[in-house]
């Protein structure tokens, strides 16, 4: 395989909070020991409940968050040792980001032709033929109409809003595209039009692309690779070929069962519970707390990374993976 775009090598991000004790501080664990490599032509799909740290995920992939240990690597080299200034022209040209939003991701005052101009401008593309021809193939490309072009965000739908959003994010033509949630601010109608425009773009153009979403089953439509997060940690890793028979967590197994199926019966898992506080996780495995699986051991320490296949890669952090249904010789097995 070639080498990663961009890596996360044991990434770790904490806040500092006001606590209800008196001039006390609190930490917020919203990642910890986060490793992941995203190569070009591949989605890895991110999926989990709310908190679970998606979006810081997302935001440390980018460069939004700088991580508190850990390294992000692009193409080999750490973005947080670079210069502000190859940070700037070499790796954030490199990445775009397409938010949950676009009502509040789009500047309301400045017409679509201004949003799309606006990268090109800002890193110095072209002169002012070039850029117009740009916002031209731009939306042409996601499917936006040339009236679209003088119009203010605000007149436009919510999909034709995410379209604009989608092409902004690839103005400069990155070699990475993040969408945090991209449907989930749209009419159930539009939602499909929105994740096959992705699809055909990331064929198009090689993009190396993150999905995120609370919903496994959209996740499994999008992407190769599916990323299971829990209270700030990547506790499963997989392709998206083994959901729903092949996952080993019992929390993924949890949000399979939790999501709605017109083909198959499906028996919904009850977590007894609250999801435990980012401010004072669980000793050992977080999950511990709601797993039915959980035993004295999974207090200890967390589990360490178990590998049940190689190629294509099967992760999971559990020391009571589940079996997967039986499958045709010469898939998977235990490492």
């Amino acid at each position: 395989m070639t080498e990663p775009v961009i890596s996360l090598r044991d990434v770790h991000v904490q806040h500092r909070i006001n606590s209800d004790k008196l001039f006390a501080k609190d930490t917020v664990y919203a990642l910890t020991g986060a490793d992941l490599d995203l190569h070009a032509g591949e989605t890895v799909g991110v999926v989990g409940e709310s908190g679970c740290g998606k979006s810081t995920l997302a935001k440390t992939i980018v460069g939004l968050q700088r991580p508190t240990m850990g390294e992000v690597l692009f193409r080999g080299e750490s973005l947080w040792k670079m210069s502000t200034a190859n940070r700037r022209t070499q790796f954030g040209r490199n990445v775009g980001m397409v938010f949950q939003d676009p009502s509040t991701a789009l500047n309301r005052r400045m017409p679509v032709k201004n949003i799309l101009r606006d990268p090109l401008t800002v890193h110095g593309v072209g002169d002012a033929a070039a850029r117009t021809a740009r916002v031209a193939e731009l939306m042409d490309l996601v499917g936006l109409p040339t009236s679209a072009a003088d119009a203010l965000p605000t007149q436009l739908s919510g999909g034709q809003r995410q379209r604009v959003a989608i092409a902004r994010a690839l103005a400069l033509q990155p070699a990475v595209l993040i969408a945090d949630e991209p449907t989930s601010a749209l009419d159930v109608s539009v939602r499909a039009q929105i994740l096959n425009l992705l699809l055909e773009l990331k064929a198009e153009l090689d993009l190396a692309m993150v999905f995120i979403s609370h919903d496994i089953q959209t996740v499994k439509r999008m992407s190769d690779r599916i990323v299971t997060m829990y209270l700030g940690r990547i506790i499963e890793e997989a392709p998206a070929s083994a959901v729903p028979d092949r996952v080993r967590h019992p929390y993924t197994e949890a949000l399979l069962s939790a999501t709605p199926s017109l083909v198959e019966e499906i028996t919904p898992i009850t977590l007894e519970g609250p999801v435990p506080s980012a401010v004072r996780p669980p000793s050992g495995c977080p999950f511990r707390t709601r797993c039915w699986k959980a035993t004295e051991q999974c207090a200890t320490e967390m589990p360490p990374v178990s590998r049940f296949q190689e190629l294509p890669l099967h992760t999971a952090r559990c020391y009571h993976p589940l079996t997967p249904a039986p499958v045709a010789a010469g898939i998977g097995g235990a490492a």
